[in-house]
């Protein structure tokens, strides 16, 4: 391989990293910034071209990309989490997902005179929106509990059913080639569905139980079960042609959905890879558009553009949503949100790839269209979407809810507290055990690290808008502080103090830890609260009068009391720091951490 190959190849992923990067600081859709990536590369300067670069490789390195990207987000559909929904998004994931389809392809067909078949492959590719798109949307917005909840679900589990709906279309579009009788067509299309099925599921049930028996050692899960998906495409297309993309997806919604199989392992790594392949596909793909290709759509795009957005989804959301407890303003908000995302992207650009091969006319326009489709929904709806929100009443009231970094005892006594107070808690803990006994006191909890891709995808933030880092690990504190800051604000993320003697950290960790806001004061490590609570010590709440004030609060617990947070009459919540600073007045509530008995060694840590 050139040395001009190796620079291409590690451009792409510096490109790549930096634009997951903006995205991240910038709190938008990472597809926005990779597609600018991909033109300013391809387009605008001639640095990058893929074709060239790739050469006949290009075709099966797309391809196989979109076999794990689909394979990955078979793994994510649970069957038990489809049937459990709510209503309306499961009318949104069957009849909303028929008028969005029914009208894209409408629309594309009179608008841009596609032929019937492309403008019904256009339509089905699109329906999709995706958690990547809806997440940061969400986190932006702040709609209420109800409409976050429809738009997430929604986003998790369409992603795999309309990539399994296009993978359908395009198989049968590409079996018929617009030559065969019907009779022949549907024959080869049952054929296709029937050997990329039975292949999809036997190749599940036997990887599930291969995994579950452990006849491979544990740190082999992960490789054989990444060769078996490429195995499963390869075979399924040997057999029938064109069924591996259906094939690797029915294989990853069986493995997904079958009792006992260890996937914990599996998975972060899946999600890894997924995005990587993603990220560098998006890239690659952006830099092959034409620059002519989207004038030469003509004036149709728009209609297309606003039809999809001011009647197909909210015809979609109307009847999805009939007859449900939804209101309204809310249902005319979820009418608003449905940003298209990066697997419509990857979809098109391999059938558009493989259409072309075939000789299919007019197939060169599902790209630059698809790109127009997820760039308009993206920037109209992140521009406009927390307006309207206002302007509707359905946005959440400024966030008094607290994220708690750990499941330990010290979280699950501080997270009690709150709850008493009736402020909405939710643990985080990446320990199966603690996360149960959270659960076990009627705490909230996510299993899981707080700053992993699922996360991203599934921690439901609504109403939460401080962070309390309460975990034991100081460099856990520290990530999820960086993180979380970004969205809520530097100013309401707090955690313990790392605790002077902890060997593993490191100097810039500790210096952090001086520069941002510090729980409790400087003494006050985790080691000291968890063995207070130990030795009996229990967190207590007062309310102050102006009879029992905040210095005959201090004069009636002494050195027996461990300040921990105040909140003043309106419901706010402010953490002591171990400073003067904070002077509790009446009506205020202080939470304290008490010992039962005076301590008999004082400055004990």
């Amino acid at each position: 391989m050139s040395q001009q190959a190796v620079s291409l190849f590690a451009g792409v992923g510096v490109l790549s990293l930096v634009a997951h990067w903006l995205a991240w600081r910038l709190r938008l859709p990472a597809i926005v910034f990779l597609l600018a990536a991909g033109i300013v590369a391809g387009p605008l300067t001639h640095w990058l071209n893929p074709d060239a670069l790739f050469g006949e490789l290009l075709f099966p390195i797309v391809s196989l990309a979109v076999a794990i990207i689909l394979f990955e987000g078979g793994l994510s559909l649970h069957l038990h989490e489809v049937r459990g929904l709510q209503a309306p998004v499961r009318r949104l994931l069957t009849i909303g997902v028929l008028i969005t389809w029914a009208t894209t392809t409408a629309l594309a067909w009179f608008f841009i005179e596609l032929s019937l078949p492309l403008a019904v492959l256009f339509g089905a590719m699109t329906v999709v929106t995706g958690p990547t798109v809806i997440g940061p949307l969400l986190r932006s917005v702040r709609p209420t509990e109800k409409v976050a909840r429809v738009l997430r679900w929604e986003g998790i589990v369409i992603d795999p059913i309309g990539a399994l709906i296009a993978v359908l279309v395009f198989e049968f579009l590409l079996s018929t080639g617009g030559q065969a009788s019907l009779g022949a067509s549907l024959l080869t299309f049952a054929l296709l569905l029937v050997v990329g099925m039975l292949i999809g599921a036997l190749a599940g049930w036997v990887t599930g139980e291969v995994l579950r028996r452990f006849w491979l050692p544990g740190y082999l899960h992960i490789l054989a079960t990444l060769v078996a998906a490429i195995s499963v495409f390869y075979l399924a297309n040997q057999i029938h042609a064109e069924s591996g993309l259906l094939a690797v997806t029915v294989m990853g919604i069986w493995l997904a959905n079958m009792q006992g199989v260890p996937l914990d392992d599996i998975l972060p790594f899946k999600e890894n890879l997924s995005l990587m392949l993603i990220s560098g596909l998006f890239v690659l793909l952006a830099a092959r558009l034409d620059p002519t290709a989207i004038p030469a759509l003509g004036w149709g795009v728009v209609a297309v553009l606003l039809g999809m957005q001011l009647l197909g989804r909210p015809l979609a959301v109307l009847a999805s949503t009939w007859g449900s407890a939804l209101s309204w303003p809310e249902r005319g908000l979820l009418a608003w949100i449905a940003p298209r995302g990066i697997v419509a992207a990857a979809v098109s650009a391999l059938f558009a790839l493989r259409l072309e091969d075939a000789g299919h006319a007019g197939a060169e326009a599902l790209v630059p269209l698809t790109f127009l489709v997820i760039l308009f929904t993206v920037i109209v709806q992140s521009a406009t979407a927390k307006p309207l929100a206002a302007w509707l009443g359905v946005r959440e009231p400024p966030p008094r809810g607290v994220l708690i970094v750990g499941a330990n005892r010290v979280a699950r006594a501080i997270g009690t507290a709150l709850q008493r107070l009736e402020i909405p808690v939710l643990l985080t803990d990446a320990n199966w055990d603690q996360v149960a006994e959270a659960r076990l006191q009627g705490l909230p909890a996510y299993y899981g690290n707080p700053t992993s891709e699922h996360a991203e995808q599934h921690l439901e933030l609504t109403g939460l808008g401080l962070l309390f880092a309460l975990s034991p690990r100081a460099d856990l504190n520290t990530l999820t502080s960086l993180e979380f800051g970004k969205v809520f604000g530097r100013n309401k993320v707090y955690r313990l103090p790392p605790g002077e003697r902890d060997p593993r950290l490191p100097t810039e960790i500790r210096r952090r830890h001086r520069r941002d806001q510090t729980l409790f004061g400087t003494q006050t490590t985790y080691a000291k609260l968890a063995s207070l609570l130990g030795q009996g010590a229990e967190i207590r709440i007062t309310a102050l009068t102006n009879v029992f004030a905040w210095n005959d609060y201090r004069k009636e617990y002494g050195t027996r009391m461990t300040p921990l947070f105040a909140v003043n009459p309106q419901g706010n919540i402010l953490p002591f720091d171990g400073s003067d600073h904070l002077e509790p007045g009446a009506g205020w509530k202080v939470i304290g951490l008490i010992q039962t008995r005076a301590p008999a060694n004082q400055g004990a840590d």
